[in-house]
């Protein structure tokens, strides 16, 4: 699904309701039968953590850590997998950066930390993957592998994707299109 509008019209808050990063107004958010908001302070962070995978417009990676730290952070919470580090790889290799894995942030241009990003967001298998314009710093060329790596991904791991997103090109690959007016929600397509 995507989501455009305005700047102000409330998309980036949408996806953080979504994301249970902030709670809604009114009305609930529900996950596989779950209400996230409902959860206490360690559960919802738990939630959050295993259930929803964040791309957001600034990769916001680590700069003191590599490309695999970077991707393995979301993993350093919770239960261990032994499997982890060799998952992360995987991801790496899938987003075409497996030469890049020792790499810091600042060795790699914007949409190769894009990529990072992306599978930092994937590394704990989430149901719903949430993207805040993935692709919004990013010149036309990276634009189009990061968004064509973003629906290959999506559609390997069975994800629910939700993209914020000013890109038309990006929007229209979405099989079901909203646009947001003044904080409100209007159907554009399906």
């Amino acid at each position: 699904m995507s989501i455009m509008g305005p700047s102000g019209s409330g998309k980036s808050t949408l996806l953080y309701v979504l994301g249970a990063l902030e709670p809604p107004n009114e009305g609930t958010v529900t996950l596989d039968g779950r209400d996230p908001f409902k959860l206490n302070e360690s559960e919802l962070a738990i939630f959050r953590n295993k259930c929803v995978g964040f791309v957001f417009q600034d990769h916001l990676l680590l700069p003191q850590c590599t490309v695999l730290e970077n991707v393995l952070v979301p993993t350093l919470v919770g239960d261990s997998n032994t499997r982890v580090t060799e998952r992360a790889i995987e991801l790496i290799d899938q987003v075409g950066l497996g030469d890049r894995v020792d790499h810091r942030p600042a060795e790699l241009s914007g949409g190769e930390r894009q990529r990072v990003s992306l599978a930092r967001a994937l590394i704990q298998q989430p149901p719903l993957l949430l993207c805040d314009e993935p692709t919004g710093n990013l010149d036309r060329d990276s634009a189009d592998i990061v968004a064509s790596m973003l629906f290959d991904l999506h559609r390997e791991q069975n994800t629910i994707l939700v993209i914020v997103t000013h890109n038309t090109d990006l929007a229209a690959r979405c099989s079901v299109r909203f646009r947001l007016n003044s904080q409100r929600l209007e159907t554009v397509s399906f």
